[in-house]
């Protein structure tokens, strides 16, 4: 390892500097050292932004790119420009993705998560069933406070496929702990294909139900899914 590489590592400038350094013009001495440091700084930005993405667990990587807003229906409080921007995160609002399976809720989400980590902020993504499950075994290891500390620390909190099973009595009193620490201080993301008259078969509880909605829809955007079935579409336009 040659002095270069030792201080570079030292500074932690990065690997890829030392591969692009010769590359950039030298005018004089003050610009070099500009660029020379522009370059690393971008690089940084870069690595802080995929260990977000990989620290928010995302099912897949999905981006607004290949993702078409025609089939669902925004409220008069949203617009397709202020979702991508990701704009309800700065007055930690909510939103409500409710459509039938295969219409893309899923997608959306992951593609507004991948934006607030480029955006420099902290997500996390959770199917609801594996949620209900870390915060079960946490709360049998005498780790839920501990658990439910780390929840904070995101600015975005994905729960993806609420009601597609029940929750269970003690499953339903810990869903509305996370639920009741978030309100008014996070933004929660909530997938579901069951109407909110129909939560109760969710949670079990009318009380527990009634006061899980009011936190999530209070400050909350529900966006309507009524397209096509994208699943069924992929796979039939594979087969032709």
């Amino acid at each position: 390892m040659d002095k270069l590489e030792i201080y570079c590592k030292k500074l932690k400038l990065g690997s890829e500097i030392l591969e692009d350094f010769e590359e950039i013009e030298f005018i004089n001495k003050k610009d070099y050292l500009t660029k020379v440091l522009e370059k690393s700084c971008s690089y940084s930005e870069i690595r802080r932004k995929n260990r977000r993405i990989k620290d928010a667990k995302f099912d897949l990587i999905k981006t607004f790119e290949s993702y078409e807003f025609k089939e669902i229906e925004l409220p008069l409080t949203l617009t397709e420009e202020s979702v991508k921007k990701c704009e309800f995160l700065e007055k930690n609002e909510n939103l409500i993705f409710y459509g039938p399976s295969g219409r893309g809720k899923t997608h959306l989400a992951i593609a507004i998560g991948i934006e607030a980590c480029d955006l420099g902020k902290k997500v996390r993504f959770y199917k609801v069933s594996h949620l209900i499950n870390d915060l079960l075994e946490a709360k049998e290891s005498g780790l839920l406070a501990k658990f439910l500390k780390t929840l904070q620390k995101f600015d975005l909190i994905i729960l993806d496929e609420l009601g597609y099973v029940p929750l269970g009595e003690r499953g339903a009193e810990l869903f509305f702990q996370v639920i009741a620490d978030c309100y008014e201080r996070k933004s929660l993301i909530v997938t579901t294909n069951i109407e909110f008259s129909n939560w109760v078969g969710v949670f079990m509880d009318k009380k527990i139900t009634s006061a899980i909605i009011d936190r999530i829809v209070h400050h909350g955007h529900l966006i309507m899914f009524n397209g096509s079935n994208w699943r069924v579409e992929n796979s039939l336009s594979l087969l032709k």
